[in-house]
């Protein structure tokens, strides 16, 4: 039978366990290294706390493989203007979900499911037929897309304006080939015809 309980009974229902107090001196039984051991980089504060793929202080494998070039590389820096995307929009989709007339905008796209929402640009591709006048709205339109908007009777329009074409670079004139010897025959014409004129100034300075 259990001892019946009392004041002078009472226990905790687990056994207490004290608090691991360390670096109180070489008297508390953490002493000296308070149980980090001697030196070294688990003696350190943050040491278990190591970002994924850190080896060590070594370099990292990510950087010892090759990068790729461009704005499309997972490396490319600076991240920002030029690492660019849009939401392909089709011709045949709008064919499919926006009757003649309609006001194509990135709200109407998104409520007709064509794209998640409008936080990236869209722009409107030409892949597909289009029968129908649509007014269409949005970041960008392919050449072809845009001129089968307007082929159908209706309109579009650049959110951020309308691109202006790059001018060609002028291509450098190429110099004309020199004849061979030609140079050299106009030197010695030059020569030939100065020398007669220096030896008659000689002749009157004597």
């Amino acid at each position: 039978m259990a001892e019946e309980l009392n004041l002078h009974s009472l226990q905790p229902a687990q056994p207490r366990k004290a608090r691991k107090r360390v670096g109180r001196g070489m008297g508390s039984g953490k002493g000296r290294y308070s149980g980090r051991g001697i030196k070294g980089q688990k003696s350190r504060s943050g040491s278990h706390m190591m970002p994924a793929g850190f080896e060590g202080g070594q370099m990292p494998i990510d950087m010892q493989l090759p990068k790729l070039r461009g704005n499309t590389s997972a490396d490319a820096m600076p991240i920002g203007p030029f690492r660019t995307y849009t939401q392909p929009v089709n011709l045949r989709d709008l064919e499919a979900r926006f009757g003649a007339g309609a006001e194509v905008t990135p709200d109407a796209l998104v409520a007709a499911g064509l794209v998640k929402n409008t936080k990236i640009d869209i722009k409107i591709l030409a892949s597909g037929d289009l029968t129908k006048s649509l007014t269409v709205t949005a970041h960008g339109f392919s050449k072809t897309a845009k001129e089968k908007i307007e082929a159908a009777g209706g309109t579009v329009t650049w959110l951020r304006g309308e691109p202006v074409a790059k001018k060609a670079k002028k291509a450098k004139a190429k110099r004309p080939e020199a004849v061979e010897g030609s140079r050299v025959e106009d030197v010695a014409v030059e020569i030939a015809e100065e020398a007669p004129e220096a030896s008659a100034d000689e002749a009157t300075a004597e």
